[in-house]
Order: C-alpha cells, then structure tokens, then sequence
C-alpha cells in the first residue's frame, strides 16, 4: 500500500510507518502526524483522504485526530488490511478576488489595517446582490469558516462550532452594527463582502490574497473540493464532540 506521510518533526513512531508502507508523495491516502496545524497542511497539499494522527506534546490539541500515537499499531494494521472507510468531514472554502480562486481549509479573514475598515455584505442570487443587512457595517473585520477552524479563532471571535458540513459561517470581528450576529449559510449560497470606507486585508490560512481598498469586494461560497478522512469503526477510537471539548479544556487547563 502507498500511502504519504507529512510530519510535524520526526517522530519516533514515523518509523514504523516506513516500514511497514511504501511511501510516496502521491499516495492512497495521507497520515498526518502532530496537531491541528499539520491536519490543516495535509488538506492543503494533498488531495485524497486523510488520517489524522495526535501526538499531544508542547499543547498541541489535534481536535480532528481520533487516532494518536499510542494508537499508531491499531491503525497500521487496520489500513493494511483496509479495514477502513473514508468520511466528508467537510468542503472547502472558495474565496473569489480579482478573478482569482483560493481555497481555504481553515478560515478565511478580513481583517483592518491600522483603523476599523466599514463594508457592506450581500448575498448573490442568480447573478444578483441582495443586501443581508441593509447598513454599513464597521469594525475590525470578518471571519469565514466552516466546519474545521470553527472550534479554533470563529470560536474566540464568539461564533457558533459547526458539526454540519453543509454549511459555513461568517462571524463578525469587534463589528458595530444594530445586528452583528453570525451569519450561518448553506452549500449552496454565495456572499459578497464589499469595502466601503478604510483599508483591509483578505488572507485564508495564514497566507495573504491581497489588500482591499474602498470598492473594493470578495466573494465566498463553500467549494465542491472536499476534506475528507479516513476512519476505522471500532467506536471506542471515535470520539464525540463532547470528547473532543473536553480534551481541548484539559489542555487549556494544563497550560
């Protein structure tokens, strides 16, 4: 079996990996060793399906691993004999600027430079703008996410965790409006942020698309590229969400 490996350091348990698979750069399937941050590198450069694998050291959490280390023997034995199935944990985020496509895996953010930056959002419907809150909205910026990193900065920012991978969410950052709530869209909706006074930036996943100027706008809409990631059936392996919080807390707490 091929499979591809990417690593937060070199671990010791990569070993066995190596010995017991052929690794490539383009395999079957992809093990991702460390935290969240190395699940969300893996969903950005590789295409197929995903096992995330923990290793809780120096705070990391892995919040979309249910696999860590220790049951690393567990799930080489199971992908040998592909005792596994492949799950949608979700779809990625379009972000359109300039003609441009990026997409996101974890969030995508409009951020202020240097003062609030005022916009207004609409919703496309057959070509069409239709303003959601009919109001210039100001204040530190917007934040896109869908299920994966609405537990991580969405979450901080005050906004909902998504368990749904049919929808996607815009939260507003420090913003000062009669409603500022978070706007919860379905799949198969399209909005537009446009910038009406002061300077933004546009990034997604840490990288920057580009600097936004009064008039100028994006457009963001859940993609048809899918995350998805293996899993095995044995539901002691699987853990809920209410697992998964906890682990989180305990960490926080720990630190």
């Amino acid at each position: 079996m091929k499979i591809t490996i990417i690593k937060k350091r070199e671990y010791p348990e990569v070993r066995k990996l190596y010995k017991k698979f052929d690794v490539v750069k383009k395999g079957e399937l992809c093990v991702a060793i460390g935290g969240d941050g190395t699940f969300i590198r893996a969903a950005r450069s590789f295409d197929g399906p995903i096992l995330p694998v923990r290793r809780n050291d120096n705070g990391s959490i892995g919040y979309y691993a249910d696999i860590s280390a220790d049951n690393l023997d567990y799930a080489i034995d199971k992908l040998l004999k592909r005792e596994y199935f492949v799950e949608r944990l979700a779809n990625k985020i379009e972000v359109t600027y300039k003609g441009r496509h990026h997409y996101a895996v974890n969030e995508a953010v409009m951020n202020n430079l240097l003062e609030e930056v005022s916009f207004r959002i609409y919703e496309i419907i057959k070509g069409k703008r239709y303003e959601i809150y009919p109001y210039v909205m100001s204040g530190d910026g917007v934040l896109i996410t869908s299920v994966v990193g609405s537990t991580a900065y969405n979450k901080s920012a005050g906004g909902p965790i998504i368990l749904s991978p049919d929808v996607f969410c815009i939260t507003f950052i420090n913003a000062d409006g009669p409603y500022r709530n978070p706007i919860v869209v379905d799949s198969g909706r399209e909005i537009e942020i446009v910038i009406v006074k002061y300077n933004g930036e546009l990034r997604y996943d840490g990288m920057t698309i580009g600097k936004l100027r009064p008039g100028s706008s994006f457009r963001v809409r859940l993609s048809n590229r899918q995350l998805n990631v293996v899993r095995f059936k044995d539901a002691r392996l699987r853990e809920n969400f209410g697992a998964k919080l906890e682990r989180i807390i305990r960490s926080r707490m720990r630190k």
